[in-house]
């Protein structure tokens, strides 16, 4: 969806003068502030009331503009931007000085990202900082992939939202740290292990991590990407509602998504908000396989059904 040029600049300059900006990227939608600006920042974690402990991904206009905030850029970060960048893949290094600790949960660390919608390139570049941004949405809450979830979720905290359709991808970016010369997989996406190694070699994946503790990056807490209607992953049963995509149910109702990965995850968020809004008793989820890039949706669904104790 194409956006005028002067609402893109009107964008910026909200940006520009400490406002949050929702906009759209091919993972999910963002919510945007200056990451330079601390005050701007703050704003950021009271819309999606975010615990301090979560840090936010830096999303930048290319490779200059990451290493204006990062304090080293490794051969291996040069490597994969060039074969991922733009794109759904966060890169997590030591910063600069001039990154708030807001930003990085306190951390001396932060991630950092070329998105590849069109919108979102040309906002940042428009703006001439990078933004910040997690997802456009409550804490812990379903994702947003169209403007309407944003406006919904989080209404008049956020002083304007790009309407930039449907996310092509659908869930957020892979988080790869590439600190201290190692590389390791803190939360898996579309960009799969498997060709991250493809450019880099071996990946370590990233153990149990403590929820009390300030978390290396976004989307680590074990209750996250959630409906408000209780979910569940395995066999359905009796169903009120029923996420598939190669097994029926009968259900109230059943939502059915493409039964391979990248089709799959395009759809999921818009399917779980579509199921959540319909005020069933539960939302029983098809399980997915493992592997062939499945592990970003996994960990979304695994996550969604973890309910809070």
């Amino acid at each position: 969806m194409m956006i005028p040029k002067i609402e893109l600049e009107r964008a910026a300059e909200v940006l520009r003068g400490g406002g949050l900006v929702g906009f759209p990227t091919e993972t999910v939608y963002g919510l945007g502030a200056n990451a330079l600006d601390p005050v701007a920042v703050g704003k950021i974690y009271a819309a999606k009331g975010r615990p301090a402990t979560s840090p936010l991904i830096v999303h930048v206009a290319g490779v200059a503009m990451a290493r204006t905030v990062v304090a080293e850029w490794p051969e291996a970060a040069e490597r994969l931007a060039a074969a991922f960048w733009p794109g759904p893949l966060t890169l997590v290094l030591e910063k600069r000085d001039l990154v708030p600790d807001s930003v990085t949960a306190g951390l001396r660390t932060v991630g950092v990202r070329h998105p590849a919608h069109p919108v979102a390139a040309e906002l940042i570049r428009l703006a001439g900082v990078p933004v910040a941004a997690p997802s456009a949405n409550k804490f812990m809450g379903l994702s947003p992939t169209r403007a309407e979830h944003v406006r919904a979720g989080l209404g008049e905290a956020v002083d304007m939202v790009l309407d930039g359709g449907a996310c092509a991808v659908g869930i957020e970016s892979t988080v790869l740290s590439l600190v201290g010369g190692r590389a390791v997989l803190l939360r898996p996406g579309m960009v799969s292990r498997a060709e991250i190694e493809a450019v880099i070699g071996t990946v370590e994946v990233l153990g149990e991590v403590a929820e009390g503790e300030a978390h290396a990056a976004p989307g680590m807490h074990a209750r996250h990407y959630a409906p408000e209607t209780r979910l569940r992953v395995g066999e359905p049963g009796r169903a009120s509602g029923y996420l598939w995509h190669t097994r029926e149910c009968e259900a109230e109702m059943a939502v059915r998504l493409p039964a391979e990965a990248g089709g799959y995850a395009a759809g999921l968020y818009e399917a779980l908000h579509l199921l959540d809004a319909a005020g069933l008793e539960e939302i029983v989820v098809e399980a997915v396989p493992e592997g062939g890039g499945w592990d970003g949706v996994r960990d979304r669904l695994v996550r969604a059904g973890n309910m809070a104790q």
